[in-house]
């Protein structure tokens, strides 16, 4: 039988856990990611992992993938920078805000002006898609 990208991504997925619990050191982790890469069918894929226990998280079986905000792809990594960014500017601009204003008693929350136009920019293309992974 045929393998499929997602036979070969579970696959991995398993790897990566072998590799993090210590089980395969990381050049027999990469070249068992290489094989299970060039797999074209499942046989081959059971080969990659025959020898390894099944993966174990907290008791079950195996591991769900986690729920990722962002995507791999170039929009997703632009926009996990940008949002980085967006979010290091906001905090430097309000401890600025808390040492000067608080400071002399004057609440207005300039800070906000830094911190409102570029998140809003950012939420629309989080909502329009750009850079959320594709639901499967």
């Amino acid at each position: 039988m045929r393998a499929s990208d997602r036979d070969r991504k579970l696959t991995q997925e398993h790897l990566h856990w072998a590799h993090a619990e210590g089980l395969i050191d990381l050049g027999e982790f990469d070249s068992r990611v290489r094989a299970a890469w060039d797999a074209k069918t499942g046989g081959e894929l059971a080969k990659v992992t025959r020898d390894l226990p099944p993966a174990r998280v907290q008791g079950r079986e195996q591991a769900r993938p986690r729920r990722r905000v962002f995507s791999d792809d170039a929009g997703g990594v632009a926009l996990r920078v940008l949002t980085i960014i967006w979010l290091s500017a906001t905090v430097v601009n309000l401890m600025v805000w808390g040492l000067i204003d608080l400071g002399s008693f004057e609440l207005y929350p300039w800070w906000l002006w830094v911190a409102l136009p570029p998140g809003g920019v950012l939420g629309v293309l989080y909502a329009t898609g750009i850079g959320r992974p594709r639901s499967e």
